[in-house]
């Protein structure tokens, strides 16, 4: 270190003297400007005081840059460098969220973090990785990297407990301070099961949406080809199929239309709204709006709705709203009594429990639940229809994409398979609840219950409000 000092010493002297001829050189010549009348006294001070500022700043950083101060770690020496290098690295790998591992000879199980002792069950004594890891080519990974040969990352599937999917990578990892096993090997794994399921659900939904416009552009192509055909001169058939071809194409724009609003709701699925709406409002326009539909089949609605302001966004809710009744019409008999309940002023427990018990043997389940605090008050809106009811088994799909409980379907309007899967994507960012209650030969029960504006809800919250 000294040698060093000495030869970078002669540098610094001679920085410091150019340093100071260039800024003695740069104040004489301001002098002079002064002197002739270029520049007034003032000027000419500042001007010189910002050269010697400028001209000491840039010796000091050359000084310090040939002849830096002692690193206080080298005094510690070259044991104490490793053992700190050795305890970051042992403090970076235990803090690290990825399970990690180390394996040595004979596949032994050398340094495990907590996360692959937590991913893979490890106890406080670990052993060879054969004996929690069961997977043929991960374990043949490993033995290639234990004789130095680089491997390519390795894919696993498990199905029991719980399904999961599993990038292994393997890498060698030399030890030269171990002669006789040279070389260990480290293994990464990476938990991939949510990136798999989002592409699965990704493919179901491509063959779900392909299946279903299939299926009406089939029928129109067929019917089509038969009016060019021999029905071309057939008033009869001719005014048959058109009516079939125009239900097609409104099966197929409902699809559209049902595929644009979830693809519209689950982009802002994370936001939560910030305006309010008025329910009772919301409800009054979706009687009217579904009036025809109650005639046709000769429906008895029966609405008891308090007034009531939920936060919210009032076009989706009033698509909550739509679908639920809509669905609660199609399905029920016909001549048969649909209800539809708004209360108000209700806690978390309240607003989970049915207003329109169906009785001890009905199956609940809720589909979609609140994160909500101590004091936040509800309002629910409860459907209640007179269909076939749903069977236990079949009530955890019902918000799936394209899901349709079998013997339930309605002809040809029948619905898209995408309303509850709407309403459950609404009511998770409006930050509420979905709740179902069903008795098969009885018929069902919906419930969305969503948060209380709170510069209304204090009247409601009172007993009798």
């Amino acid at each position: 270190m000294s040698n060093k000092n000495d030869s970078e010493a002669p540098l610094i002297r001679i920085r410091r003297r150019d340093t100071a001829a260039v800024a003695g050189l740069g104040s004489m010549v301001l002098v002079l400007f002064w002197m002739f009348g270029e520049l007034g006294l003032l000027e000419t001070v500042v001007a010189i005081t910002t050269i010697a500022a400028l001209s000491t700043f840039y010796y000091l950083t050359v000084r310090t840059a040939l002849n830096p101060l002692p690193d206080p770690a080298s005094h510690r020496g070259q044991d104490s460098g490793a053992s700190g290098s050795s305890a970051n690295a042992q403090l970076m790998l235990e803090s690290l969220p990825i399970p990690v591992l180390l394996v040595g000879s004979g596949g032994r199980i050398e340094i495990a973090n907590p996360a692959a002792r937590e991913f893979l069950g490890l106890g406080p004594v670990t052993g060879h990785l054969s004996s929690v890891l069961r997977q043929p080519q991960v374990l043949e990974a490993v033995s290639a990297a234990l004789r130095g040969h680089a491997v390519e990352p390795v894919e696993y599937s498990m199905m029991a407990p719980v399904e999961s999917h599993v990038r292994a990578f393997v890498a060698p990892v030399a030890a030269p301070e171990d002669p006789a096993l040279p070389w260990r090997a480290m293994l990464v794994l990476s938990d991939e099961t949510s990136i798999k399921r989002a592409d699965r659900m990704r493919a179901d939904f491509l063959a779900n949406a392909s299946h279903e416009l299939r299926t009406p552009l089939a029928s129109l192509a067929g019917f089509i080809e038969t009016l060019r055909g021999h029905a071309k001169d057939d008033p009869d058939a001719r005014d048959r199929f058109l009516a079939i071809m125009f239900d097609q194409t409104e099966r197929m724009q409902r699809l559209i239309n049902d595929l644009l609003s979830l693809s519209r709701v689950e982009m802002d699925e994370h936001v939560p709204p910030s305006g309010t709406a008025d329910m009772a409002a919301i409800i009054d326009d979706v009687v009217d709006v579904l009036r025809p539909q109650i005639a046709e089949k000769s429906i008895r609605l029966e609405v008891n709705a308090e007034p009531a302001v939920a936060v919210g966004e009032r076009d989706q809710l009033l698509e909550v709203v739509m679908n639920l009744v809509e669905n609660a019409i199609k399905y029920s008999e016909s001549g048969s009594t649909v209800t539809l309940q708004l209360c108000t002023g209700l806690t978390r427990d309240q607003a989970e429990r049915p207003g329109l018990v169906l009785g001890d043997a009905a199956s609940r389940l809720t589909l979609a639940g609140p994160s909500s605090e101590a004091g936040d008050r509800f309002l629910a809106v409860r459907v209640r229809d007179a269909g076939k009811g749903i069977e236990r088994g079949n009530l955890p799909r019902l918000s799936e994409r394209f899901y349709r409980v079998d013997g339930q379907k309605s002809g040809p309007k029948e619905g898209t398979g995408l309303g509850l899967a709407i309403v459950k994507h609404i009511v998770n960012r409006h930050r509420g609840g979905f709740t179902v209650e069903s008795l098969p030969g009885t018929g069902s029960v919906f419930s969305v219950f969503l948060p209380v504006a709170r510069h209304v809800s204090k009247a409601s919250e009172l007993p009798g409000g």
